[in-house]
């Protein structure tokens, strides 16, 4: 006598069982549900902490580049005006950099570790936005100066 589960259908054919039967390599197809994953670590999102100073300084940098070109402070104003332009940038940078290290892109740039390429054209957007805002920055200032 072999040791083994007993195969009842052959046993009793007229028995009829609707749930759970088995074909010869394990449940059917429509029985099973879909696996769904789970990530267990939290979302990494950008704290307070990490925000605070960097919306402090833009904020900061823009008053300090806006209020000189706004009203025109003699010739000082160029130089306030420059150095506000200098400090939003910062705030910009380094907004950007702990962004990237939360692991947020911008858009039209793979993240971090994809092992994505970058899309030429997307680079080529965003340098020409730069430096026109760059551009029209520059030439406000330089109308202060005359």
């Amino acid at each position: 006598m072999e040791a083994g589960p007993r195969d009842t259908e052959q046993d009793a054919p007229d028995t009829q069982h609707e749930a759970g039967r088995l074909s010869p390599d394990g449940p059917d197809e429509l029985d099973v549900t879909p696996e769904v994953q789970v990530e267990l670590r939290p979302a990494r999102r950008m704290r307070i902490w990490q925000l605070a100073p960097i919306v402090t300084l833009a904020a900061m940098g823009s008053l300090m580049f806006a209020f000189p070109l706004a009203f025109e402070f003699g010739d000082g104003g160029a130089v306030v005006a420059m150095l506000g332009l200098l400090i939003s940038c910062c705030a910009a940078g380094w907004g950007m950099m702990a962004a990237r290290r939360v692991g947020y892109t911008w858009p039209g740039l793979p993240s971090k570790g994809s092992g994505e390429r970058t899309d030429w054209r997307v680079i080529v957007l965003y340098v020409a936005v730069c430096a026109a805002l760059v551009a029209l920055a520059v030439w406000r200032v330089a109308r202060l100066r005359s």
